[in-house]
């Protein structure tokens, strides 16, 4: 049984994906909150924060001589200068140019990188390295419910606080490490990688935050030591609840994504291939909120609609590559920041949760994935994926694509708020009547 089998079965991809849709705060081992989500958000700014990262995603490990191979050819970036200590973004297209998904891929050797993410790409990948023939050997290791089965722990330290975090909690002098560059720090005793990015951000500040994994025996004591290193500082632990509200600083969508395969006769082999239990069966949000549309082709995305055409480059082969370099000339649409007006945000938090009758769909404290309609008038003019606020923005934002000549500082436009069908399909809310809010384009994320 396959993919393809249960679309057939469902009668076709949409009626497939809106019949699984998946609550993303059930994908979590970890509690959904230290102390409060607030102070977990505020922390990442001021002192520092620390997530736990290990369970909820799919782990490859790819060995062998054609691994960069392997990437260079699926890939929009340029893997050319890959190399051990370095980390990038992987994002992938189908044939069309259109959104497959995107990971992060840090190189442990020459020759083995640990591929991290939601299944979209690396399910993608494992099929292509098996078909091509690729000299390579893969190790996957699917997301658990905290029950073990991982090779490595992998934690998140974000904040301005973290350098001294780090200094504190290792062993020895720490040498610098780059933004998307990997180090080796010796911490308890036991060495750990440390990768230099951030998820929510601290505008100005190269340091604000590293990834830290290691073998999973060594769990404890590092993370141990790193939070005894982190008492002294503020630091706080984070739970789902915050660590799921970044996105809306940081402006990633990948969660949001409907992988551009299920049409396709080219992708035809590739829902064949993926098992009948594949999480490409789940589509995050497609049963939620006022954009429904009648054909799932009408998710599917470009790498600009989610901010990553900035980083393809055609100095390579890969799959999609002439159709991107067409939409490169024009996209359709770009990710920006839609910032709520605060009157709306009053009125629908009040009349949501004090009014009687008809009233608005409740806000999703802290955050949501939400595919709503984004109106000029009655123009549709884009779609929003996630829904979010926190203490550091000081108000709501949607992450969204809009058409292209809108992506401008201050444009004008409506979210249309409330399920397509009032809440009626959707047991997480009450049923409600929809309503607008009006945003404001933002193309940088409002924090900065």
């Amino acid at each position: 049984m396959s993919l393809q089998d249960n679309i057939d079965a469902a009668g076709d991809a949409l009626a497939l994906l809106r019949g699984n849709n998946f609550d993303v705060r059930g994908a979590f081992a970890y509690p959904a909150e230290h102390t409060n989500w607030r102070e977990e958000q505020r922390a990442w700014t001021t002192t520092a924060v620390l997530f736990n990262q290990t369970f909820h995603m799919l782990d490859l490990y790819i060995s062998g001589p054609d691994v960069v191979r392997l990437l260079s050819d699926t890939a929009i970036n340029s893997f050319a200068n890959f190399r051990a200590g370095i980390a990038k973004q992987y994002v992938a297209v189908n044939d069309e140019g259109q959104l497959i998904g995107d990971a992060i891929v840090v190189a442990l050797s020459e020759t083995e990188v640990n591929v991290v993410g939601r299944e979209w790409a690396l399910e993608w990948l494992q099929y292509v390295a098996q078909k091509g023939g690729y000299d390579v050997q893969i190790i996957a290791e699917p997301p658990t419910r905290g029950s073990g089965g991982k090779r490595f722990y992998r934690w998140e330290l974000e904040g301005p606080a973290a350098a001294a975090i780090l200094a504190d909690a290792a062993d020895g002098e720490v040498e610098h490490i780059k933004f998307f560059h990997t180090g080796k720090v010796s911490i308890a005793g036991h060495e750990v990688w440390a990768l230099n990015h951030t998820m929510g951000g601290v505008p100005g500040q190269e340091y604000s935050g590293y990834e830290f994994f290691g073998p999973a025996e060594h769990e404890d004591d590092v993370i141990g030591a790193i939070v005894k290193a982190g008492a002294s500082h503020g630091m706080l632990r984070g739970g789902a609840r915050s660590y799921l509200s970044a996105g809306a600083e940081s402006g990633w969508l990948g969660p949001c994504t409907v992988a551009a395969i299920y049409t396709q006769d080219s992708m035809r082999e590739y829902r064949e291939w993926l098992p009948t239990e594949t999480w490409q069966n789940i589509s995050v949000g497609v049963s939620t909120g006022s954009f429904h549309p009648e054909r799932v082709e009408d998710y599917y995305v470009t790498p600009w609609d989610y901010g990553f055409g900035r980083i393809a480059r055609f100095d390579h082969e890969f799959i999609g590559r002439a159709a991107l370099e067409e939409l490169a000339k024009r996209p359709p649409r770009q990710k920006v920041w839609l910032v709520w007006e605060a009157a709306d945000t009053e009125r629908i938090l009040v009349e949501s949760e004090l009014g009687h009758g008809e009233t608005p769909k409740p806000l999703p404290w802290p955050s949501d994935l939400g595919r709503d309609q984004i109106l000029v008038g009655d123009r549709l003019v884009g779609v929003t994926g996630f829904h979010g606020y926190t203490v550091n923005l000081g108000g709501w934002v949607s992450l969204a694509s809009v058409d292209t000549e809108l992506a401008v500082d201050g444009t004008e436009v409506e979210i249309l708020w409330g399920d397509w069908d009032g809440g009626k399909s959707n047991i997480l809310v009450p049923e409600h009547t929809q309503t607008r809010i009006r945003a404001r384009v933002s193309v940088a994320s409002p924090v900065a």
